[in-house]
């Protein structure tokens, strides 16, 4: 069949558009497309990390890296006002979606969200932007993550900033037998979160808004009573214990809150709720760090009233992590302040982050 001179036009048209794309995304180091990004400043990119096809979010070009993980159930935005601003401080400063969320890599099987696997994919990023260290900061799983990280790759990071979970070094017993223990019949979200069959992400894929915005809230925003009152099991699952917001907090616009929304309505929970999956297998596989301390340059920070730090005081947070901790040089807890810390109080954070950066 012959071709007629405008499909043949069409067709050149065509062809050198999908070459120019592809020579772009090569020279950019992306292995795929991604939507722009929702900050200005700040770029997104894809890498190769330890094997994953990885999204970046990306500010500053020079300067000290500066590793940003985020926790559950967030994503890179969850530091969108700390990229620009340690840009502008003069730091090149990297956010990935964590290993299985957003538009990073899913991989399938539990075990491929191990602590060792998630501090081998830090390590992979630095190795692919041609990085021998970085500063590793995290908040919630992303603060375990960089707690690990540092502890597994002494030698690629020269400092730690920790938010919201401290740590006192290896359990003497795995954390989920001590939580089943503690917890009984009653309901725990880390043990549901272990229940078999997938019953958690089922819940949340369900209604990823009812729940992101019941979490995205400070300790003190009205809500609507909750529906589940029974603290056993049996009674239910986890959003309908939580009661729905009366209004969005202060820090969180309809935009914000759209935006997280849209990245779990696109790639689903079961990644993140794999990390809670690896908690006893995390006990196992770290019985090397039984007595290895940190021995980075570290800053802790918290909101007062996150239910992480369970109350515990600035003094015996201090006195907790210095146990295991070589050089911990500062304990900050911003008052009025919950879970969600960077977000919540950008400013106070920012300005935390940077004294520390500034006296290494």
């Amino acid at each position: 069949m012959k071709m007629t001179m405008s499909k043949l036009i069409s067709t050149l048209v065509t062809s050198v558009c999908l070459i120019f794309s592809s020579t772009l995304s090569a020279q950019q180091g992306n292995s795929t497309m991604t939507s722009p990004s929702t900050v200005e400043g700040v770029s997104f990119r894809f890498i190769e990390a330890n094997g994953l096809n990885m999204r970046i979010a990306e500010a500053g070009d020079s300067g000290p890296l500066v590793l940003l993980a985020h926790g559950w159930p967030e994503s890179w935005y969850s530091w969108r006002h700390q990229l620009t601003f340690l840009a502008d401080a003069g730091y090149r400063v990297v956010a990935p979606d964590m290993r299985g969320y957003g538009e990073t890599d899913k991989p399938a099987d539990v075990d491929d969200y191990n602590i060792v696997h998630l501090a081998d994919d830090m390590v992979g990023i630095l190795d692919a932007l041609g990085e021998e260290t970085a500063i590793m900061v995290g908040h919630d799983w992303g603060s375990m993550v960089a707690w690990n990280s540092v502890l597994l790759h002494p030698d690629r990071f020269t400092a730690l900033i920790a938010m919201s979970v401290p740590y006192g070094g290896r359990a003497p017993q795995s954390p989920l037998e001590s939580m089943k223990a503690a917890m009984g019949d009653n309901f725990y979200y880390i043990l549901y979160h272990n229940e078999p069959g997938g019953v958690a992400e089922a819940e949340y894929d369900s209604d990823p808004r009812g729940l992101i915005s019941r979490l995205y809230l400070s300790p003190l925003s009205p809500r609507e009573a909750a529906v589940i009152t029974d603290p056993k099991r049996a009674a239910g699952g986890w959003i309908d214990r939580l009661g729905a917001p009366k209004g969005l907090p202060d820090w969180l616009t309809q935009e914000d809150l759209d935006y997280v929304v849209g990245q779990f309505e696109m790639a689903g929970f079961r990644g993140g709720v794999n990390y809670y999956r690896n908690f006893h297998r995390n006990w196992e596989i770290t019985e090397n760090l039984e007595g290895v301390g940190v021995t980075v340059p570290t800053l802790f920070i918290a909101g007062e009233r996150d239910v992480v730090i369970t109350g515990r005081s600035q003094e015996a947070l201090h006195d907790s992590m210095s146990r295991v901790v070589d050089d911990l040089r500062g304990v900050v807890l911003i008052s009025e302040v919950g879970h969600w810390v960077q977000q919540e109080a950008p400013q106070e954070t920012n300005a935390a982050m940077l004294e520390f950066l500034q006296n290494l």
